[in-house]
């Protein structure tokens, strides 16, 4: 078992204020996630959700106006990540600033479209992100579908895959918009675990923050096909996604699971809404049993806060670097926690 032995707040990597002066240097002043990947290239990809510029409210997301994108994309090759994790450059559009760098769905009634998970597989590298109808109250939103899209030039441009996509079953998922369990396709935000005996595996939650987690794979060259992926059933592995069973059991919410080497265990960390605290969790295997959670922060310590996405550098140590999201200022925190 892995022990929190302390947790330290390392410092800002985006607002202006941050290691990275991203208003002055990137044209984002309030930004959220920081979902972090190895780019097979010698550096890491971090992926944001929605983003606003000089004009943001100065609470949360919002307003539209404030030069709003619904996704950014930097690069990192810091290694020290004790002294921050700095960006050597961001997916631009045309004045220079931070891009959108995956569009909107024009045929989707459609709010906005929010990176959860990216992964590099062969060279390629793969953006799972969720299509965002409309938000509910807070924690409960519901989504036209999950979806993946790829790059093979390092993460400078993207394209979303016309076959890579998982709808949401709307009707149930309508039905308990209201509900904490909103229901609906049980894959609609991922995490990427890696690469094992030639399958990436993945972990999967339906929409919204109240949901269990769901173990899926698929063979290393068939991402982009969704008849390629088997699902755990909890005696074996099957081809219905609705069919999955919770292997991570609720609430679990914006997840990020990688194996940890010198602890020699799964690692997931994650939103834990009832109890208001990035937690995490532990297991020998993918199928679990995972742990309950070992809490790293706390909605008391650091209000409104959710996120909690490892880095993929630190896998070796005996310590978890991870980014941190606050609803207020609406920016992104690195950590670190020192376990034993």
């Amino acid at each position: 078992m892995a022990r929190v032995q302390g947790v330290t707040r390392i410092g800002r990597i985006t607002g202006e204020d941050s290691c990275n002066a991203t208003s002055s240097r990137f044209g984002f002043t309030a930004t959220d996630l920081g979902i972090m990947w190895d780019d097979g290239r010698g550096g890491v990809l971090i992926a944001f959700g929605d983003t606003y510029g000089a004009e943001w409210g100065g609470n949360g997301a919002g307003p539209k106006h404030a030069d709003w994108r619904c996704n950014v994309l930097a690069r990192s090759t810091s290694e020290d990540l004790d002294t921050g994790l700095e960006f050597d450059w961001v997916v631009q559009r045309e004045d220079g600033a931070a891009g959108q760098f995956l569009p909107r769905d024009p045929k989707a009634r459609e709010n906005t479209i929010i990176p959860t998970a990216g992964i590099c597989v062969g060279g390629r590298n793969y953006l799972h992100y969720m299509s965002v109808k409309r938000w509910g109250v807070p924690g409960v939103w519901q989504t036209n579908y999950g979806a993946l899209a790829f790059s093979d030039d390092g993460g400078s441009t993207w394209t979303k895959s016309g076959t890579a996509v998982w709808p949401n079953r709307g009707q149930r998922a309508l039905r308990r918009f209201r509900r904490r369990d909103q229901g609906g396709h049980p894959f609609q935000l991922i995490a990427f675990a890696g690469v094992l005996d030639g399958y990436v595996h993945l972990l999967g939650t339906p929409s919204g923050r109240f949901g269990s987690g769901h173990l899926a794979r698929a063979p290393e060259g068939d991402l982009l096909e969704p008849a390629a992926y088997e699902y755990w059933t909890g005696s074996g592995w099957g081809t219905d996604p609705f069919a999955a069973a919770p292997v991570l059991s609720a609430p679990v919410a914006e997840l990020s699971v990688q194996y940890n080497s010198h602890f020699g265990r799964w690692f997931a960390v994650h939103l834990d809404e009832h109890r208001a605290a990035i937690v995490l969790r532990t297991a020998e295997e993918l199928t679990g049993p995972w742990s309950k959670g070992e809490v790293l922060t706390t909605g008391s310590e650091y209000p409104a806060l959710y996120g909690g996405f490892q880095h993929p550098w630190a896998a070796d140590r005996p310590a978890i670097y991870c980014t941190m999201t606050q609803w207020r200022p609406y920016n992104v925190d690195l950590f670190r926690a020192d376990l034993a």
